[in-house]
């Protein structure tokens, strides 16, 4: 018998799919990707898709005289300027505490890094009523800004805080501090430091976690509950505005302010998102 007739037959490669980007996925991948598909479907795409039709049930006039309704359109104001301001707070506050918790060393630092997460497991209307008992009537600290417009900004800050510290705190972790170094041996001050070298490397970062507040902040509801007291045309946000057309019997008008503000939050994720990626590719 011949030495040649003694190997094993070559194993065949798993089948390979071609994609349009010239990358190849196997039949392993193209099953993950495709049950993963599906599930997003089924719990984004088909809803938002559901949304935007009923939205159209009344034809254009019904959703125009609906969004430029004037007690839709300063609930709209409320809570995209409210949201546009706690965003650009949690981005300085959010990327200052992530910057403690990373760089500094001090007692209590655990429980701090703890802490932090509480928004994300408190009922939100849990929060609100911790907040109304806090800044409420009968506030301990003699502060009482409940059904104003600040208590829309304490509840939108409260349920957000986390988003841009955690979103900032890995990659700052993971930052060399020997290019830090060797740009202060080279004569640079920490505020070049900080503004040259930190800060680009942090921008995509802060940037998602920017996103992530806003959508957030738009959607909030349970918080406000308690805390606004939801006065049109003073403290009423869109999710009670829509609440109270689907309480009303109007499906479609609700439909047609939640379609307004999924405009509203993809636009600004849009933005971030070229923001992230434009400042990626310069570094």
């Amino acid at each position: 018998m011949s030495s040649a007739s003694t190997l094993e037959a070559p194993t065949r490669p798993a089948p390979r799919h071609r994609t349009r980007s010239g990358t190849t996925l196997t039949a392993g991948s193209g099953l993950g990707l495709g049950i993963a598909v599906i599930w997003f479907s089924l719990l984004v795409l088909i809803p938002l898709t559901a949304i935007v039709v009923s939205a159209g049930e009344r034809g254009w006039a019904g959703y125009w005289e609906t969004i430029t309704n004037p007690q839709t359109l300063a609930a709209v104001r409320l809570t995209v300027g409210q949201s546009l301001l706690v965003t650009l707070v949690n981005v300085v506050m959010g990327t200052l505490i992530a910057w403690v918790l990373v760089r500094d060393r001090f007692w209590g630092r655990a429980v701090l890094d703890v802490v932090i997460d509480i928004p994300f497991a408190l009922p939100t209307i849990v929060a609100g009523l911790v907040l109304l008992g806090l800044y409420g009537p009968n506030s301990p600290i003699g502060i009482d800004w409940a059904y104003t417009e600040h208590a829309v900004t304490l509840a939108l800050a409260f349920v957000t805080l986390p988003f841009v510290v955690r979103a900032v705190q890995p990659v700052l972790g993971e930052l060399e501090h020997d290019v830090e170094e060797a740009a202060a041996s080279l004569g640079a001050g920490r505020g070049t430091i900080l503004r040259r070298i930190v800060l680009p490397a942090l921008v995509p970062a802060i940037a998602a976690g920017a996103a992530l507040s806003f959508a957030r902040a738009i959607s909030e509801y349970g918080s406000l509950v308690l805390l606004s007291g939801n006065r049109p045309f003073e403290t009423e946000v869109v999710s009670v505005r829509v609440l109270s057309h689907i309480e009303n019997g109007s499906t479609a008008s609700a439909a047609a302010v939640a379609s307004l503000m999924l405009a509203v939050a993809l636009l600004v994720i849009v933005v971030l998102d070229v923001i992230q990626r434009r400042v990626s590719r310069r570094g």
